[in-house]
């Protein structure tokens, strides 16, 4: 709509997770560095993160990273139960479950990856809004899973993807087995206000923009109402670039981006996020 107006080759605010636009800030790039780890040694890893603050791009990030010697099953939607769970992985390994029990469905996945591991592929299981996973049961198939090894070595890599509710969850002694087999924990911040204009920047220029779009009081704005969370970035940004071609405006200032808050609903938004937050943690 607006791309030729601001000299875009594409929307840079995007909201589906394309790696292409992935801004590696000090904590992104740490964490990509600690999923790679942990699927090259066949950990089990937990990324948790705010909502909006980039985690199924840091997979999807992942996954272009991993070479053919990799077998990828994701799973996006985790409500499921423990019977569903099982059959979903059998499915992405290529096994047929019909009317299976879920014992025997089970021992194919285990020969399946085994045969994998002989063959030089890894499974990598990322199962993405972990915390969604409805019941016990299910999380005893993902510690499960974890049994897959030899002497010497693990036979796959499962990567969880939550935001931080699941972390009191697994504090729960019911989960404590699974806990002890998560060998690597990451959390991801909101970004700084300067890793926010970078962000912008970058966007800006993956999209083919190297001039500036925005002004620096513009971008000041957008963090002060975005907390730094890049979705909501994306969504001040969208918005500001539709109010600026709706008046044949070539450059965001101020003004957009109020206009943009206020229709967002995202005037005071922060600091009532922040409120929240250390309540919960007198609480």
């Amino acid at each position: 709509m607006f791309e030729e107006f601001f000299k875009l080759k594409k929307r840079p605010f995007s909201k589906t997770p394309d790696p292409e636009f992935l801004y590696l800030s000090r904590a992104h790039e740490e964490a990509l560095a600690r999923l790679l780890y942990a699927v090259e040694e066949k950990e089990m890893i937990l990324l948790t993160g705010e909502i909006g603050c980039g985690k199924t791009t840091l997979t999807r990030a992942l996954m272009d990273e991993l070479e053919d010697n990799y077998r990828i099953i994701l799973i996006f939607n985790p409500r499921l139960t423990a019977n569903q769970f099982l059959r979903t992985i059998a499915k992405g390994l290529g096994i047929p479950v019909t009317n299976r029990y879920k014992d025997e469905i089970l021992d194919e996945i285990y020969e399946k990856v085994y045969q994998d591991y002989l063959d030089g592929k890894t499974t990598v299981i990322i199962i993405d809004e972990a915390q969604l996973i409805p019941k016990k049961e299910t999380f005893e198939e993902i510690r499960l899973l974890t049994n897959f090894q030899l002497d010497d070595a693990n036979l796959l890599s499962l990567v969880l993807v939550a935001q931080p509710d699941i972390l009191k969850r697994l504090k729960h002694r019911t989960y404590a087995a699974l806990r002890q087999r998560i060998g690597l924990f990451y959390h991801i911040g909101p970004l700084s206000e300067e890793e926010t204009r970078q962000y912008i920047l970058h966007r800006l220029k993956v999209s083919g923009r190297e001039d500036p779009l925005f002004t620096e009081k513009a971008i000041s704005l957008i963090y002060r109402h975005s907390g730094g969370v890049p979705r909501l970035i994306n969504s001040i940004a969208t918005s500001a670039l539709l109010d600026a071609f709706s008046k044949e405006i070539h450059k965001i200032d101020e003004e957009n981006i109020m206009d943009a808050v206020r229709e967002l609903g995202l005037y005071g938004y922060c600091k009532n996020q922040k409120k929240s937050q250390k309540t919960t943690e007198k609480h």
